[in-house]
């Protein structure tokens, strides 16, 4: 059986564009590890499952091999980016370089309805980890992020992120759940909060970037543990 057989269903909306669609359900698919490193990806049946023609589903391709998500090789096709450690280590600085400074500047701007609205996400995502529902509680963590940036007035500077931390994601779902660190990513996120409403940009800072390092440091050493002789895993540590 393929793959492309055993994928998540997805509604296409005929109404919106495709291109962007096929894209985000296909980068879905490979940041969840639906379509794991090393997996061929075959458009065509991709295409077929999606009910859209190759066209779009070419050109999702294409826009993830620019974010290193897939490689397209001449001879044997393409298949899904192994995990590369290098990459990952790369992608963690440039996303705490930039949302460092977001929220710095998310710091400055900050309003009662902004507070009301991340007191909102940071019970959403504490929910989620209750119920130990960790895929959503990634969704909700993104969101926390997402919304910081949108404070911030800085909608580009979300964008990079997202595209920087992709190889970041895949290694979240690969180690989740491990006990105690999702309950420490909301501890953390209530720090943050807390710096927020004080409008207190160096805290806010400091304490978004403690976060992010202890994040990258214990999902690092999960990943390690997780991979640890497995043929998907190449690059230097």
């Amino acid at each position: 059986m393929s793959a492309e057989a055993n994928l998540s269903l997805e509604r296409v909306e005929r109404s919106r564009p495709l291109r962007q669609q096929i894209y985000h359900i296909v980068r879905r698919w490979i940041l969840t590890g639906e379509l794991g490193p090393g997996v061929a990806i075959d458009e065509k049946a991709i295409a077929i499952k999606l009910g859209v023609s190759r066209t779009p589903v070419r050109e999702a391709v294409k826009k993830l091999s620019d974010e290193n998500l897939v490689d397209v090789k001449a001879q044997s096709g393409t298949v899904v980016s192994r995990i590369d450690h290098k990459l990952i280590r790369e992608a963690f600085i440039i996303r705490r370089a930039l949302e460092v400074e977001s929220v710095g500047v998310a710091a400055r701007r900050m309003s009662q309805k902004h507070e009301d609205r991340l007191e909102e996400l940071h019970l959403l995502h504490r929910h989620a980890v209750e119920r130990r529902r960790f895929v959503d509680a990634i969704a909700q963590d993104d969101a926390f992020h997402g919304y910081i940036s949108q404070i911030s007035d800085l909608p580009r500077l979300w964008r990079a992120i997202e595209i920087s931390k992709a190889q970041l994601d895949r290694c979240r779902y690969l180690t989740v759940p491990r006990p105690g660190l999702a309950e420490a990513t909301i501890e953390e996120h209530r720090r943050i909060i807390v710096a927020l409403s004080q409008k207190d940009e160096f805290l806010s800072r400091r304490m978004m970037g403690e976060h992010l390092d202890r994040s990258f440091q214990n999902f690092v050493a999960s990943l390690d543990l997780v991979m640890e002789g497995a043929a998907g895993v190449g690059g230097a540590a």
